[in-house]
């Protein structure tokens, strides 16, 4: 289909492209895309591809969204103007002869119609910095869904967590530059940290110009895109100036807008800083306000819709921002509020705004129509009557409800942040009698990723929470990668033991993992997997697609096993079902996975699993698998294993940064491995300051956390040569170095003793064991001392019992024997000694005794190049780590040393067998004597354990790779200048090896000095060379002249010689060494450090050896085989480097490092704390806030404090009055109730500020009842304000409505009912007169049923039955009308089941009037109102109620104060609880 419209529009004709240019020159069509496509095959695929986007857009715009237009034209006040506002050119044909509508007058309602719209795409509004956005004209009919539609899935804007809908003035008006700033600062910073919408009117003019302004200044102090404002104009399309550049039915891409502010009259321009503009078209043209009720229509929606996660309850809540406004803004706070929006009024900001801040906080009975009046003339500058009445009304119904009110005063709150009282307005809301109101709180708060709200309004200090309360707050937190909460909630009661018991949690936070390397790596695991097991069991296709395999933790544990490296054991314990994982044995070509991998032998018992459960561990490397540092760094500090997990991390994102091919992934990767290298570092730093044993022993320990593998083995695989440099590490290895041997004893008695060794038992040469016995004495004698002294004998009875204490015993006289032959040490030194004796023997053999028949030296020689090739063998096969044959030949050939030993076994190979054929035995032995190099060359190995000489060979290599890069620069001039003298010299010498000596030999021995003779007439010997070059022995001759001297020109090769030598002895030889140099600098300062760490090897080399050197070293060899081979004898597994510990042993020593760890973490808060950067920052706070406090007391007299005193004023006032009352009825002994009237004002129509004493009593007068909108219906009621409830209060202009529902529909009548005087409201006016939806005049009777039944036998708590009221959103009694018999009513037989009817209906006369009276309804009128009688029957454990289950049907709750019910009904609930004798 793509296909051929493109061919469609590459075929139309010029002049047709031409005219639709030049119709719309601002605009660029698709159909100019095809044209840009032909002039630009550079961008030919994004051209294309946007193409296609943009023809899928416009096909899904002219489907769903449309405009409105006039349908009849009929002259208004103008000839040439309709009444819809559009001028005559404006309508279509059709309008202007209307055939369907002769002889009718316009309604908007029947005379407009809708149209695919013709107005959308992208704005661009040129200017400073080319503002750009997208826009639509669309119906004021549009369903709200095809709009969310629109901004979410065509406009792709990510769902929002909150909706600022921000209202007021729509005029330009004044704001403090203070008030400014804060509104702009606090507005960008809630919305950019909660992913806010904003919506406004989207015109450039008054509160949505303060909006655009403060969009544009984060945009110009924001460097990155991330963190856009989502601000959406939704404006009245009729009223936008310069709309013409928008239309086009292809769409614009873009439409440029002129803001012609000076121009656009009574119209408006669209704001320049808004990104998205919803133009709300009903057909006329320049009448305001046609976007009110589709605005609100789509907030009611978006508020419907479910927050981030689906499966959360939560919606997405909505705020009400107003600034300034005027009467339509009223009565955009009134109806917001009475929906349950709630609203933050920015007092300051004039007019309306600040009238409500003036009035919130006042008695409801200080709110009347006089203060109102007053308000209204110092905001507005006038006061209107006929608005003042309806205003008081409103305004009343607006502070009645404080928890939706929330008035943000500049002067008053100290922290000044807007941002706040916006969040914690919306937690005011919600802070409802809900029961799990703090569960929606808490949610709102972790997808604002607002923690210090959650720290102000949550976790406060009388909260106190359970872990498995917060476990779904704790997922929340972790998928939606908000650290701070996470800390947060680990600080509240947040167990990770019990957050993470479950497998299956663990599980769905790998399946939440963010878009990662190790995520796709799990993936092609997974598919892997997949298939492997369905070619084995021979599953079929339609079974795998029905089940398709998801990511587990055998999945998670075979990834970080092979990052990890296959010397580990899985960090989880194996499935039940082993024939389901066997892939892993698979893929893991070079190990097996046999059962001593689980765990010697069977399955792990639940005990040991759970042992082995560390849940910081599983969160730690969750983390660091997605390289998220902030979440790392909260779960390592949960750790058990601290330096061990750093080294896990630092091993796991290099292997990570190996494999990926993005560069700065990579080396953000290794620069989180260095930051936990540094962590392992530090942590064990303070250890081995503390307690050297003990730190030694957590290098060497096996830890069960992390695959039975030791740090020592971690920090080696990682190649965290700073932490094996430690001076720790360094004393671990050089003990494990001497053996049993004592490390303090000196090299030369240690060399005597290998050759005297009866000197061991004369105390000559320490051992390990004498140091731990004498040290164990020394301890011993200092109790014993300290016991005399003080007379106790606590200590030693402790030492006695101490299960922990070893009583050690001396070596006996052979175990000092084997201790000092098996010392790697000593194995070292007869190993040299050894080898020099080899490469004596081989020089004696290849220069003296090299016979055609084997020597008996010879033979030797050759048993003894054996024994050294079976020792490379058993290096290589020796695998007592786990890394698998692969593994371990891999780490053998990375060995320098290892490569010359393989070359010289196979130099020696070949050697012997060209010495033994006697054509080749003279080749044999040029092979032998180059073996000899090789094996003198290895000879330096044995200094690598030399402090002094071992970083010496480091640089030494290092040097090699810059001599080998060297030589290439060097062999360019030394080729250019032998071939161009070989060429000037000599003329068509053949002989290979003579042009070879003369083009590249002997330049290279000029730059060592060694200077030619034939290049100069003076030292021309022609005796030295051979005329035609006959002589295989001697040089051809130069070419000769007639008189037997050179021919060439000896001025040119003695200055090709001079510049020769310039640049190659003086430049690149001096470069050679400057390069040299650089490199011994820089590696100078490593070089240590690598030694450290290379010198592990060559300890763990020597620690394996047999003991014996070679020759002798084959019996060794021999033993292993037997062993291992013929017996098949498992390996001695040694402890100097992997040591497993006892249960209690390992439990004491992580407890000791958990400890270090705390210490370790105290001290890097208190040195970041104390560094510079943070300094600087507190510094910048505290000017920031002293700053502030100083423009406050700059500012004028604070409107806060006049307001205090002028509410002083009047409680003097009062009380004054009062005290005269009280007097003037003492006088009396008779107080009336007009006296007691001189209270307030006379109550006369035209004093409108009474106060009616005897009418309001402590609840106040009826609210619902006064509610401007009937429910069900379309009549509004006159507003009747708070003063004027009584019918004792005269109200002159009291002119309700008449309402009676029918079946037909709503009937309204402006005549008096005849039966009005005999049916009176007892709690005052209502605005309503008739009976409304109620079924009579006068009492309409209702029956509350409150059925009550304790839960269980020991009465723990009381039970009430309830229904779901749809329209009021909350519970509810079962109640109806009531019967004339005195049963309960019909109604209740539906909704309660015929059974439960009955058996209640048998059990009314045994039931407890609670309450009879008056109820404040929504349906009451004038004329007609609801009492209700609320009885109680209560049920014995006896009784067994079957309740129907299903919505709607009454259901038991608990009686508690937090339960949803309306105000009366809960009067009553707690009525019943007193009657219970509960507390309620």
């Amino acid at each position: 289909m793509l296909l051929l419209s493109f061919v469609r529009v590459r075929g139309a004709s010029e002049d047709s492209t031409k005219a639709m240019l030049q119709k719309s020159e601002n605009k660029v069509q698709p159909e100019g895309l095809i044209k840009q496509l032909q002039q630009s095959k550079h961008g030919v695929n994004q051209e294309v591809s946007g193409f296609k986007r943009r023809c899928a857009f416009g096909s899904w715009i002219r489907e769903n969204i449309c405009k409105t237009e006039c349908r009849l034209f009929e002259k208004g006040v103008r000839e040439d103007v309709c009444k819809c506002g559009y001028s005559k050119n404006d309508h279509v044909e059709e309008a202007i002869k209307p055939e369907d509508f002769t002889g009718e007058s316009w309604d908007k309602h029947r005379h407009v119609h809708e149209v695919p719209t013709d107005a959308y795409g992208d704005i661009s509004f040129g200017g400073s910095g080319r503002k750009s956005g997208k826009y639509v004209r669309v119906s004021a009919d549009t369903s709200p869904e095809d709009l969310y539609h629109l901004l979410t899935e065509q406009w792709k804007l990510s769902p929002p967590n909150l909706l600022i809908s921000v209202t007021g003035g729509a005029k330009n008006f004044y704001l403090k530059a203070r008030l400014k700033n804060m509104f702009h600062r606090g507005l960008i910073k809630v919305a950019q940290t909660t992913g806010a919408w904003i919506i406004t009117g989207g015109t450039h003019a008054g509160v949505m110009k303060h909006v655009g302004q403060a969009v544009r200044d984060h945009a110009l102090s924001s460097s990155s895109t991330h963190g856009q404002i989502v601000a959406i104009g939704v404006a009245t399309w009729g009223v936008i100036h310069n709309r013409d550049a928008l239309v086009n039915s292809e769409g614009c891409y873009p439409a440029h807008y002129l803001m012609d502010i000076n121009g656009q009259g009574r119209l408006s321009c669209l704001d320049n800083n808004h990104t998205h503009f919803l133009l709300v078209d009903d057909g006329t043209n320049g009448r305001y306000g046609v976007e009110i009720e589709l605005r609100s229509r789509l907030e009611r929606c978006i508020s419907g819709k479910h927050l981030g996660n689906k499966v959360s309850g939560v919606t997405i809540p909505v705020v009400c921002l107003v600034l300034d406004g005027g009467p339509g803004t009223l009565n955009t706070i009134y109806n917001a509020m009475i929906n349950g929006t709630p609203c933050v009024v920015l007092e300051g900001s004039g007019r309306i705004a600040d009238l409500i801040g003036q009035v919130a906080g006042l008695p409801m009975k200080r709110v009347t129509i006089a203060l109102v009046c007053q308000l209204m003339k110092k905001f507005f500058g006038q006061e209107d009557e006929t608005l003042v009445i309806t205003w008081t009304k409103m305004i009343q119904d607006i502070i009645r409800l404080p928890h939706l009110l929330t008035v943000f005063r500049v002067s008053e709150d100290s922290h000044g942040d807007m941002d706040v009282a916006i969040l914690q307005a919306l937690l005011k809301a919600s802070r409802t009698s809900e029961s799990h109101c703090w569960r929606r709180q808490l949610e709102l708060a972790i997808a604002w990723n607002r923690v210090d709200i959650a720290e102000t309004e949550i976790f406060t200090e009388e909260s106190q929470w359970k872990s498995s309360d917060l476990h779904w707050a704790m997922l929340s937190a972790l998928i939606g990668n908000k650290p701070e909460f996470v800390s947060l909630l680990l600080e509240n009661g947040v167990s990770l033991r019990d957050f993470l018991q479950d497998e299956e949690t663990l599980c769905e936070l790998y399946k939440q993992l963010p878009g990662c390397f190790f995520l796709r790596r799990l993936a092609k695991r997974v598919q892997s997997s997949s298939r492997t097991r369905g070619q084995k069991f021979n599953i079929r296709r339609r079974t795998r697609r029905r089940q398709p395999e998801t990511i587990s933790m055998t999945h998670v544990c075979s990834e970080v096993r092979r990052l990890l490296g296959s010397f580990t054991k899985p960090l989880y314990p194996p499935p039940t079902n082993r024939a389901y994982h066997f892939n892993m044995a698979i893929e893991e070509t070079s190990t097996s996975l046999s059962k001593h991998q689980w765990d010697s032998g069977g399955p792990l018992s639940e005990d040991k699993v759970e042992a082995q459960r560390d849940p910081g561990t599983h969160l730690f490397l969750w983390a660091v698998v997605q390289s998220n540092k902030e979440l790392a760094e909260i779960s390592w500090e949960q750790c058990r294993d601290g330096i061990c997990a750093a080294l896990a991390a630092s091993k796991i994102l290099k292997s990570m940064a190996e494999e990926i091919c993005d560069a700065d992934e990579a080396e953000a990767m290794e620069e989180l491995a260095d930051h936990y290298e540094k962590h392992a570092i530090g942590v064990f730093s303070i250890c081995h300051n503390s307690d050297e044993e003990r730190a030694q022993k957590l290098l060497v320990r096996s830890s069960p956390f992390w695959g039975k593998t030791t740090c020592l083995r971690l920090a080696l695989e990682a190649n965290d040569k700073s932490f094996v440099a430690q001076s720790g590490v360094q004393a671990l290895l050089t003990q494990i170095w001497c053996g049993e041997l004592s490390v303090d004893n000196p090299v030369w008695r240690v060399m005597v003793c290998m050759v005297f060794f009866p000197l061991i038992y004369t105390g000559f040469l320490v051992f390990r064991r004498d140091e731990v016995i004498h040290r164990e004495n020394e301890k011993k004698e200092e109790i014993k001392t300290i016991e005399t002294v003080t007379g106790s004998t606590i200590r030693t009875n402790s030492r006695a019992f101490d299960p922990g204490q070893q009583h050690l015993k001396p070596l006996s006289s052979w175990s000092r024997l084997v201790c000092l032959f098996s010392s790697p040490q000593v194995k070292f030194y007869w190993n040299i000694v050894s080898y020099f004796a080899f490469l004596f023997l081989f020089a004696v053999v290849l220069m003296i005794d090299f016979q055609a028949t084997p020597s008996v030296g010879e033979l030797l020689l050759y048993i003894w190049l054996m024994s050294l090739v079976f020792e490379e063998i058993r290096q290589l096969f020796h695998d007592p780590d786990g890394f698998g044959f692969r593994k371990k030949a891999k780490m053998y050939i990375h060995d320098l040393w290892n490569i010359l030993d393989v070359l010289s076994a196979l130099l020696f190979i070949i050697g012997l067998a060209f010495r033994l054929t006697s054509e080749l035995f003279y080749a044999g032995k040029i092979l032998l004597c180059i073996d000899f190099v090789v094996f003198c060359l290895r000879l330096m190995a044995i200094f690598t354990i030399s402090r002094t000489l071992g970083p010496k060979i480091i640089i030494v290599r290092r040097m090699m790779t810059d001599l080998f890069f060297f030589m290439f620069l060097l062999s360019i001039w030394v080729v250019a200048y032998g071939v161009a003298k070989q060429g000037i010299l000599i003329h068509n010498d053949n002989r290979l090896d003579w042009i070879v000596r003369g083009a590249v030999y002997e330049p290279y021995l000029i730059i060592f000095g060694d200077f030619p003779s034939n290049i100069d007439n003076t030292a021309f010997d022609i005796d030295s060379c051979t005329m035609n070059g006959t002589d295989p022995l001697k040089p051809k001759c130069p070419v000769l002249n007639e008189n037997q001297t050179p021919a060439f020109p000896e001025w040119l090769t003695i200055i090709m010689l001079c510049i020769y030598l310039l640049f190659a002895n003086i430049l690149l030889l001096n470069l050679l060494i400057a390069i040299f140099n650089f490199t011994f600098q820089q590696v100078q300062d490593n070089t240590d450090r690598i030694w450290k760490f290379q010198r592990y090897e060559l300890i763990k080399e020597y620690h394996s050896r047999p003991a014996a050197p070679p020759p002798f070293i084959i019996l060794g060899h021999l033993y292993l085989f037997i062993r291992h081979v013929v017996l098949c004898k498992p390996p001695v597994r040694s402890k100097e480097f992997n040591n497993k510990l006892s249960e209690i042993e390992d439990e004491d020593l992580l407890s000791w490092e958990a400890l270090m760890k705390d210490r370790y973490l105290i001290s890097t808060k208190q040195e970041q704390s104390q560094s510079m950067e943070r300094r600087i920052l507190d510094t910048a706070q505290k000017v920031t806030t002293i700053a502030d406090r100083l423009e406050r007391e700059e500012e004028p007299s604070s409107a806060a404090m006049v307001k205090r005193l002028a509410r002083l004023e009047e409680q003097v006032a009062l009380s004054t009055r009062a005290l005269q009352w009280i007097m003037d009825n003492l006088k009396s002994l008779n107080p009336a109730t007009k006296e007691a009237q001189s209270l307030t004002s006379p109550t006369t129509d035209e004093t409108p500020d009474t106060l009616i004493n005897v009418s309001e009593n402590e609840n106040g007068f009826h609210v619902n009842a006064r509610r401007f909108h009937y429910p069900n219906s379309k009549i509004r009621r006159f507003p009747v304000p708070e003063e004027k409830v009584p019918w004792e209060v005269s109200f002159s202009s009291y002119n309700p409505t008449h309402y009676a529902s029918e079946d037909s529909g709503d009937h309204v009548d402006g005549l008096e009912s005849e039966a009005k005087d005999n049916y009176r409201n007892p709690g005052g006016r209502t605005g309503l007169r008739g009976r409304g939806a109620l079924s009579q005049l006068g009492p309409n009777l209702n029956l509350d049923l409150i059925v009550t039944r304790w839960r269980d036998s020991e009465r723990s708590a009381l039970e009430y039955l309830a229904v779901w009221d749809e329209s009021q959103r909350n519970l509810a009694f079962p109640g109806g009308p009531v019967q004339p018999d005195g049963l309960l009513p019909v109604t209740l037989k539906k909704t309660m089941g015929k059974t439960l009817f009955e058996k209640l209906n048998a059990k009314v006369s045994e039931g407890t009037k609670v309450s009879e009276g008056y109820v404040d309804d929504c349906r009451n009128t004038d004329d007609a109102w609801v009492e209700t009688t609320v009885l109680n029957i209560h049920l014995d454990r006896n009784s067994h109620v079957m309740l129907v289950s299903g919505h709607g049907f009454p259901q038991w709750q608990e009686v508690s104060s937090k339960t949803r019910l309306g105000s009366h009904q809960r009067d009553s609930l707690r009525q019943v609880a007193g009657l219970h004798k509960i507390k309620f």
